[in-house]
């Protein structure tokens, strides 16, 4: 597996990271504990050294299941983790304060097993405090040696400002694929400018663009994408087109549509690191795989040009979760 470096920031991983979350939270019931374990140390065999994890994945249960998995590994993989959301009578609430922040971190140092978080993202920007106060405590628990790189989720760009005047961000995560590329108009280049890494989650349209979702897929309750506008039937039928230019392309690559999204993705920057997220080890094989895939300069113009004739059908969250983004 090859390596690439968060923007300015120094920090090396993989090219391609694990998104942990689903194995216990968002995509229906959690998985077994001990097959997870072993899924993430077949990860490791391969090659990744960047996992994804946050607080709120459960609550507490996926960081738990990344520390164990970790453990025997923790000097030569980079672990990402979030705090920012907690759980208030089975409800998300934003919640950054200072006093929360200093809690979550003594929370997800002992769940991980570990003595310095790699990569702590403020999870959603939290209105009621100023980015700038947030960016002095990460600082203050950089220099405790509690947190050694920050990073943001789906913040807006002049958060995304404010808070690396404070403190350097080293990434900003955030959904990013050929069926949201929102990221492209304002994000990316202030990313660029600013020398900050891109993690995209979702790379692959939470599996959409894999190719084996279809209108007829029915989610579980506990599956988040049976309340996402854009896995309702009618909007997956109009979608289709998109997984057909896809089907098409990965025939004529000899790869498969989840290795085309997600090496459209990597060609977009070099400072750009997915993390995919899959159960399945057959998955997980075919994601890494997507890093030995190449998309000449041709046949991304080429490629570019048939997406922006394509209008993606429904919105990527439902209301209570789309008022959160882009602060």
């Amino acid at each position: 597996m090859q390596k690439r470096i968060l923007g300015n920031s120094g920090l090396e991983v993989s090219t391609i990271g694990l998104g942990c979350m689903g194995m216990s939270h968002g995509y229906g019931p959690a998985s077994d504990k001990k097959e997870m374990i072993s899924l993430i140390h077949a990860a490791i065999d391969r090659g990744v050294t960047f996992f994804d994890t946050a607080e709120v994945y459960g609550p507490y249960i996926n960081e738990e299941l990344v520390g164990e998995a970790l453990r025997p590994f923790k000097e030569d993989v980079v672990i990402a983790t979030k705090f920012g959301i907690q759980m208030e009578k089975g409800k998300q609430v934003l919640d950054s304060k200072p006093e929360t922040i200093r809690k979550s971190v003594e929370g997800s140092l002992k769940r991980l097993s570990i003595d310095t978080i790699d990569l702590y993202y403020q999870h959603r920007v939290d209105p009621s405090v100023p980015i700038e106060e947030v960016a002095g405590v990460i600082k203050d628990l950089i220099n405790e040696g509690k947190v050694k790189h920050w990073g943001l989720s789906e913040a807006g760009v002049e958060t995304i400002r404010r808070a690396h005047s404070v403190h350097p961000l080293a990434a900003i995560q955030s959904e990013y694929s050929m069926m949201w590329r929102s990221p492209e108009d304002q994000l990316l280049p202030t990313l660029e400018e600013l020398g900050i890494g891109f993690v995209p989650f979702s790379p692959l349209g939470k599996g959409f663009l894999t190719g084996k979702i279809e209108k007829n897929t029915i989610f579980d309750s506990s599956d988040f994408r049976s309340i996402v506008p854009r896995f309702k039937p009618e909007n997956m039928e109009v979608n289709q087109i998109l997984v057909d230019l896809i089907k098409k392309i990965a025939v004529e690559k000899e790869a498969s549509p989840a290795q085309i999204a997600l090496a459209w993705v990597l060609a977009q920057k070099p400072w750009i690191v997915p993390i995919p997220g899959t159960r399945k080890l057959e998955r997980l094989e075919e994601n890494i795989g997507a890093a030995e895939v190449e998309l000449t300069s041709q046949e991304l113009v080429d490629l570019n040009d048939a997406l922006s004739k394509i209008e993606i059908s429904g919105e990527r969250y439902p209301s209570e979760y789309a008022n959160r983004v882009g602060k």
